[in-house]
């Protein structure tokens, strides 16, 4: 089964810590520390992804706004942009998700310590839980049955040699039990039996502290929220590298309900379910936090160089259409009428073979004259420009007036 194959190990590793230190509150709050660090790799591959989803949502939201009227067209362009900045659609939340498929098998080793803790067999617990009961008759209730285990562990103490005569081969470290005091407050407990909702309240640190522990769990997740949209929100750029708060917070605001949910969810759970598991996850939005400004700050560092190589390039770009316009506002002041020369490459050899053959006709005037040759100029023949009489206007040099009749010079 996919639960006790990682709530096993997890059970072994909580009972080993909560053995080094003698205090089940410490030990909880080491083994939370710890579950982060095993997690740390798919973290950061959940971090990475959405860091990479905040940081194009600009440019998502341009092509949004360029094809609104075409859905498919959309979809095409926001996808080709994914493929270039590497961002899977879905990455950021499957990377995101999977360890949450480590929390059920966690919450199972904190909510059942007598199995995963004390490694008994479910044959073994049920015997305690029955002497336990026998002996503290109305401390499991209907509403806290399903955490009798949490319930069970600290009694199995003061009833050892009870249990030892209906069990005789438990071993000496289960015939111990569980101390779950810490800091004064009983972590076994809930804050339903502790009167919060009914009963009888009173005025103990036990209680005070059963309070604070699942209202502290639920702050430490808003903290959390809103430090990690802070920290994602700080990368989100335009595609010239450019920071667009505005794009940022269209997109915070968008997310409000799911911003307010989750705490407001880990605040209701956090009434119904013993002290244990709202230290535990006390504990991992505190090193979740922790966790989160290490890899913003570690991607953040590739990040800015890519903007920076992008900002490089935008600004290159604006100082070139800045010095095309400033030459073309020198050429428009220079002339202002708007005149220009014909600058046609073949029309200036034309012209320049013409100025050329103008100076050695010259030249050679200018010899015969001092030599006393006189040269006759040749006679132009009023022509017209097409050299044919007939059809001024021609191009074709070839023309035949008579090409259809019987005096066609064509064979």
């Amino acid at each position: 089964m996919f639960r006790n194959l990682i709530a096993v190990p997890f059970g072994y590793l909580l009972d080993i810590l909560n053995r080094l230190t003698s205090n089940y509150g410490i030990a909880l709050i080491l083994f939370a520390i710890l579950v982060k660090v095993i997690l740390l790799p798919l973290t950061a591959k959940g971090k990475k992804s959405m860091m990479k989803m905040s940081r194009i949502t600009p440019r998502v939201q341009a092509l949004q706004k360029k094809y609104a009227g075409d859905q498919q067209k959309q979809n095409e362009a926001i996808q080709a942009l994914y493929k270039q900045e590497g961002v899977s659609m879905g990455g950021g939340c499957l990377w995101s998700f999977l360890p949450i498929l480590f929390l059920f098998p966690v919450y199972w080793v904190i909510r059942e310590p007598l199995q995963y803790m004390l490694h008994l067999e479910a044959g073994e617990i049920s015997i305690i839980t029955n002497i336990v009961q026998a002996a503290r008759p109305g401390l499991i209730g209907e509403n806290s049955a399903f955490y009798s285990q949490l319930l069970v562990a600290p009694e199995i103490g003061g009833l050892a040699n009870e249990i030892q005569n209906a069990l005789p081969n438990i071993s000496s470290q289960a015939l111990e039990g569980l101390k779950f005091n810490f800091l004064g407050i009983n972590l076994s407990q809930d804050p339903a039996v502790l009167g919060l909702f009914g009963g009888e309240w009173i005025w103990d640190w036990n209680h005070i502290g059963g309070f604070l522990i699942p209202v502290l769990s639920a702050a430490s997740q808003v903290l959390h929220t809103f430090i990690t949209k802070k920290l994602n929100n700080s990368v989100v750029t335009d595609k010239n590298g450019i920071v667009d708060e505005e794009a940022a917070k269209k997109s915070q605001s968008n997310n409000k309900v799911m911003t307010w949910m989750g705490p407001a969810m880990s605040l209701w759970i956090g009434f119904t379910v013993p002290a244990a598991l709202s230290l535990y996850w006390l504990v991992q939005g505190l090193a979740s936090i922790v966790i989160d400004v290490y890899l913003t700050n570690k991607y953040r560092k590739i990040y800015d160089a890519e903007d920076a190589e992008r900002l490089k390039e935008f600004m290159a770009q604006e100082a070139l259409e800045a010095e095309k316009e400033r030459l073309r506002a020198e050429k428009r002041a220079a002339n202002p009428d708007g005149i220009t020369a014909n600058t046609s490459k073949k029309k200036l050899q034309q012209k320049k073979q013409a100025e050329e053959a103008a100076a050695k006709a010259a030249a050679a005037r200018e010899y015969a004259a001092s030599k006393g040759i006189e040269i006759e100029e040749p006679k132009k023949e009023n022509l017209p420009m097409s050299g044919i009489p007939s059809r001024p206007h021609c191009k074709g040099r070839a023309y035949d007036p008579n090409r259809y009749s019987r005096e066609s010079t064509e064979e």
